[in-house]
């Protein structure tokens, strides 16, 4: 791997570490201010808001500058976001512009891959991305209920700056103040990433063109009988994932007692699990078999619906590792399998816009559904038995759609799985 990799490296994980223990702070925030819960649920869909939003132009923002200086900036309103966090804006609106920074940084930390690495080394690199990402979400969170907790808090508040009142007076604006530092220390490795010599693309003059192509990627990948299938797995999957960081603080609040703090280890817990069902899966799967998951999905939803009956952390633990786990298994083939769709249809780049578009956009309506309810007035635990029932509807709805196309379009099916064979075998 080339020096320039791993300052890429340094810094996705330096920036996705304070990302993730940033949540942890910004529910803890709400939570000293006595918000309604429905607003600590919104944290997530309003963290997606911009992905969703801007999908069809951080592409091209991407690929019209260097993109190291994209991420640098992109760190830069992260930073603001934080900043307002601090200084009186309202949390929710605060953690939305964090979410800006983090939908322009995504297309640029994947996109300069492409520029830096030969293709032969695309998917090892893509395997260290995947996989400090992974580790970024467990330690981020657990580094986030640490910052929070009473053995570092106090030591955070004790700083004081010299004729300077900063308004820093709650554990959960201590940990903000910290997670800044982290930031900058992504920042600075931005600063550091060679320039790859691949030639920009200029933004077009009028920006809206570039809605006609984006839509018509999200109508190819759609129509296509296996990226339709695999595209609705990763989207539920992502959704799922990403609401379920404070589905799980939510119900070790209610049915175990625990604090922000103690919640967040179990985060974790299911960021291990995921971790495992991802390495079992990337050893025990083949790309042409990739459907085969589909039933996974079914039982995280069931899984979910279950957590209402427990209300011990040592059953907790290991029930939380095996839903990730199943998560992990399902994704990572499925994941594959729709990259696999997207570069032949359209290239990798566009197919990663139309995913996250797709999936960002699941999340936030998962999310705001979960926040409606629980505004609504509805019980933490009627809402999670609500969402497991919602998630496993639609993995059976999903495994009937694949059903239908195997005999309707069996042939078609069969030739696409049949590429995904060969193109495993030379890969």
């Amino acid at each position: 791997m080339k020096r320039g990799f791993f300052t890429i490296m340094a810094a996705q994980f330096f920036s996705s570490l304070a990302d993730n223990a940033l949540f942890v702070g910004a529910v803890q925030l709400l939570r000293s201010a006595h918000a309604p819960e429905w607003q600590q649920a919104a944290l997530v869909p309003m963290f997606a808001l911009f992905y969703v939003v801007l999908a069809p132009f951080v592409g091209a923002y991407a690929d019209a500058y260097p993109k190291g200086r994209v991420m640098l900036v992109s760190n830069g309103i992260k930073i603001a976001g934080c900043l307002l966090m601090l200084f009186g804006s309202h949390p929710l609106m605060a953690y939305a512009v964090v979410g800006l920074g983090a939908a322009a940084y995504s297309p640029a930390k994947y996109g300069i891959l492409t520029e830096l690495l030969p293709a032969s080394q695309l998917v090892k690199a893509n395997g260290w991305i995947e996989g400090l990402t992974i580790a970024s979400i467990i330690l981020g969170v657990l580094l986030g209920g640490q910052l929070i907790g009473p053995q570092i808090a106090p030591f955070l508040l004790s700083f004081d700056v010299p004729f300077i009142d900063t308004g820093v007076d709650t554990p959960a604006e201590a940990a903000i103040s910290a997670l800044i530092l982290l930031y900058l220390a992504a920042a600075w490795f931005n600063t550091r990433i060679p320039l790859t010599g691949v030639e920009m693309r200029p933004l077009p003059l009028r920006i809206v063109s570039l809605l006609p192509d984006f839509w018509h990627c999200n109508v190819r990948l759609w129509r296509d009988r296996l990226g339709q299938i695999s595209l609705a797995t990763t989207t539920l999957f992502w959704g799922v994932s990403g609401n379920l960081r404070y589905i799980v603080l939510a119900w070790a609040s209610v049915a175990l007692g625990y604090s922000v703090t103690q919640a967040s280890s179990l985060v974790g817990v299911v960021a291990v699990g995921t971790a495992v069902g991802a390495v079992v899966a990337s050893l025990r799967m083949r790309l042409e078999v990739a459907p085969r998951v589909i039933p996974l999905g079914i039982a995280m939803g069931v899984l979910v619906i279950f957590l209402n009956a427990i209300s011990n952390v040592w059953v907790a633990a290991p029930f939380l590792v095996l839903l990730g786990a199943l998560g992990g298994f399902l994704v990572v083939p499925m994941n594959a399998l729709l990259q696999h769709r997207g570069h032949n249809l359209m290239g990798a780049g566009r197919s990663i816009a139309v995913q996250n578009f797709s999936e960002q956009t699941c999340i936030l309506v998962l999310g705001g559904l979960y926040s409606l309810s629980t505004g609504m007035g509805v019980s933490a635990f009627v809402a999670i038995g609500a969402f497991g029932l919602l998630v496993a509807g639609c993995m059976w709805r999903i495994k009937r759609w694949h059903e239908r196309n195997v005999r309707e379009q069996g042939d078609e099916v069969d030739r696409l799985l049949a590429i995904a064979r060969c193109d495993n075998l030379h890969g």
